[in-house]
């Protein structure tokens, strides 16, 4: 069996921001009713954090879940834990219309940092990436250019976000090319 590798193997550029790519992370796809207490309990247990409310994060120090959809999370959790984890909440759901799914090798995430990270990401996304409009702990489902790619701030202002593996490269490139000093990424 071959190691696992990251997308991009640690590619990282500094121009506006800093962009890195930030290499394995445990990630399941949790769909189900998130008033169940049940689907809480099984959050909590596998990520530490609490369900959060709608377009939030929440952070612990064993994991995160972010809020995708109505019925659906995005937990994250250490990569060799995965496979454990999500077998885990299979079993605490068992009884629950609920469905559990390690994305972890589907999916690619970055960071984005520094004094012009909001800028970077307001020149390829439809969102208001001001101070007082995106705050710490927001989280946001949306297109970057031509691809669906996910979001959020961290308490240092810090973007992470996640895509889909198969254009990462195309997410990194357009990411440097929106950070770039000259850059004219951007809808006019």
């Amino acid at each position: 069996m071959s190691d696992p590798l990251s997308a991009l193997a640690g590619a990282r550029y500094a121009g506006l921001a800093t962009i890195e790519e930030a290499g394995l992370q445990g990630m399941i796809t949790l769909r189900g009713d998130l008033s169940s207490k049940t689907l809480q309990k099984a959050v909590k247990a596998a990520t530490g954090a609490a369900v959060p409310q709608t377009r939030r994060i929440a952070v612990s120090d064993t994991g995160a879940v972010a809020w995708m959809s109505p019925d659906e999370l995005l937990l994250l959790v250490p990569y060799a834990e995965v496979v454990d984890k999500t077998a885990a909440l299979t079993d605490a759901l068992s009884g629950d219309h609920a469905l559990a799914v390690n994305i972890s090798d589907a999916r690619a995430v970055f960071t984005l940092s520094g004094a012009g990270a909001r800028e970077v990401l307001g020149k390829i996304c439809p969102v208001d990436f001001d101070v007082s409009a995106f705050k710490p702990g927001d989280f946001r489902r949306t297109r970057m250019a031509q691809v669906a790619a996910a979001f959020w701030l961290d308490e240092a202002e810090t973007f992470h976000i996640v895509c889909f593996r198969s254009v990462a490269q195309y997410v990194f490139n357009l990411l440097m090319a929106s950070a770039h000093p000259q850059s004219k990424v951007g809808v006019y």
